[in-house]
């Protein structure tokens, strides 16, 4: 075992300051934690006073990494930082793209709306019809429930009712087939 040699003041505030007076193991900084500075390689495996050897770390953190070795330096706050940014803005991209999805689903559900219920409106179609057209679209191709409107509505109903009936039917047919 190897002895340990005291830290100057000088250093361990050196490290502190590089630090940014944050424990980088859990991010806690003062007055809320006392801030220790930590080896490292621990001294009980040869590790040196040397500031690349030094870390800053809470009271709580440092006793329970105790004589541990860690293999890299933890993740500074900016590199943390740099990583929530990232995190954040794959976030943002996830969304747009869910977004778009989101909108082109709507826009086909009115394009296979107008097919079956020429110059409806939002007011004037029923929003179980509505929702139903966008399952569909989710599940099928455009061009495959445009195909099955125009195959509802060429047939002569007595009601929206039977003939939206008859359009659910062909796209349950079409899903069917296609697996």
């Amino acid at each position: 075992m190897t002895g340990r040699k005291p830290i100057s003041k000088k250093a361990r505030f050196e490290v502190f300051k590089r630090d940014g007076f944050t424990c980088q193991y859990c991010g806690a900084t003062p007055p809320n934690v006392l801030l220790e500075v930590d080896h490292i390689t621990p001294v009980c495996e040869g590790g040196e006073n040397g500031e690349g050897n030094l870390v800053t770390a809470c009271f709580n953190c440092n006793r329970g990494k105790a004589g541990i070795s860690l293999s890299v330096v933890p993740k500074s706050l900016a590199e943390k930082a740099a990583e929530i940014q990232e995190r954040e803005a794959q976030l943002a991209g996830y969304r747009e793209i869910v977004q778009e999805q989101v909108d082109r689903i709507e826009t086909d559900m009115w394009v296979v709306a107008e097919v079956l219920f020429p110059g409806c409106s939002e007011k004037g179609t029923r929003r179980d019809y509505l929702q139903s057209i966008k399952t569909f679209n989710k599940r099928l191709p455009l061009h495959e429930v445009i195909d099955a409107a125009e195959i509802a509505r060429a047939k002569i109903y007595y009601s929206d009712l039977r003939m939206f009936k008859y359009f659910c039917g062909v796209c349950w047919k079409k899903l069917k087939d296609s697996e």
